[in-house]
């Protein structure tokens, strides 16, 4: 299935039904006075998140959503019915913004959530609404009010807790694979996944986390170079990134060094907030050197990035060390969950106002 992760919609609301006006005519019934009917209110259009859906695909071909507009009001006093609705379902993670000015106008962050997006105009009313002692033969009635239209523009961005950032072959495949149950495809050449690939990795009973793997990036990643960026707003909603080098590249003429900084720098150039987000050095691949040389490789490279944070070694094809990280990324998400369920202080002299 074709993955899709932003597409542009357009949406109405049903109109809402006129009013009538229409008067009573029975035998024996002089003045029956009037007897028509309010319209019926058109369909709103709702969003529900639907927690099956993982792509944005079905509205890349499918662009146009009516709601049905309200029946018109009828005489014998007998309103309009209320126009169908019409709900569309969405990936939990999907961003509603408004396609002409770009505001945000509604997240669906929680499965089964349910949105209105439009709403459906009013119902008219008929003249039975205008009878008045003074007014005895009404013969007013008002038109239904239209509904909203709206053009839109949906982006996805993956729910997870930790994201996998590196280049091309780097071994973030390999790592999803060895810790969780995600099988995404891996083979020896660049950008084997295309899309961005969740994997839930089970610490113990009750205990585990969500990561994400997105297609690697390369230098120039910016100005459009490889996949791009396009990718990047998947890690946008992580707690954790995991930044994974290639510490034994096949090609010794290659860096890992400056492989690593091109990274960091394609990161600051797309999104400062995502480049002060917590970050991790894993260097992969440990397997491929020899033991006695691995200490003094490890220790080169962290002095020549300049790297003051957490650095695991591992090997993701051997699951060599891949335990210890694995608690310590859980450890730091649930104490980041933590953090954010945390009531926050309230001012004594301000607790009226809070509560109000």
């Amino acid at each position: 299935m074709k993955f899709v992760d932003e597409a542009f919609i357009d949406i109405a609301a049903g109109d809402g039904g006129n009013g009538c006006v229409s008067f009573r005519h029975e035998k024996y019934k002089e003045f029956g006075g009037p007897n028509g009917g309010d319209g019926g209110r058109g369909g709103h259009v709702f969003a529900v998140a639907d927690p099956n859906l993982n792509t944005l695909v079905d509205y890349r071909y499918s662009r146009r959503h009516e709601a049905k507009r309200g029946e018109h009001g009828m005489g014998s006093d007998m309103f309009g019915a209320a126009g169908a609705d019409i709900t569309l379902k969405m990936p939990v993670g999907t961003i509603i913004s408004d396609a002409e000015t770009g505001e945000v106008l509604y997240e669906l962050l929680t499965p089964g959530e349910v949105i209105t997006i439009a709403k459906g105009g009013d119902g008219g009313f008929g003249n039975l609404r205008f009878k008045s002692a003074i007014n005895r033969a009404p013969r007013q009635k008002t038109p239904g009010w239209p509904g909203e239209k709206k053009n839109l523009k949906l982006e996805l961005k993956v729910l997870a807790d930790v994201g996998l950032l590196g280049m091309p072959n780097a071994g973030k495949s390999t790592f999803i694979t060895a810790v969780s149950n995600a099988r995404p495809k891996i083979a020896d050449y660049p950008f084997t996944t295309l899309h961005p690939n969740l994997g839930v990795v089970r610490v113990g009973p009750e205990q585990s986390f969500v990561v994400a793997d997105i297609p690697g990036l390369i230098e120039g990643a910016s100005e459009g170079a490889g996949l791009g960026h396009q990718f990047l707003r998947h890690l946008q909603r992580t707690r954790l990134l995991l930044h994974i080098v290639d510490v034994a590249p096949f090609d010794e003429a290659v860096d890992p060094v400056a492989q690593a900084k091109a990274i960091v720098n394609e990161l600051k150039k797309y999104d400062q907030q995502l480049y002060n987000k917590p970050r991790w050095l894993v260097l992969n691949k440990l397997d491929m050197v020899p033991a006695e040389e691995r200490e003094a490789r490890v220790k080169d490279f962290v002095k020549r990035f300049k790297w003051k944070g957490p650095v695991f070694e591992i090997s993701a094809l051997t699951r060599e060390g891949c335990e210890p990280l694995i608690h310590a990324i859980f450890r730091h998400v649930q104490s980041e969950q933590r953090t954010e369920n945390e009531p926050v202080e309230v001012d004594p002299r301000f607790a009226g106002d809070a509560a109000a």
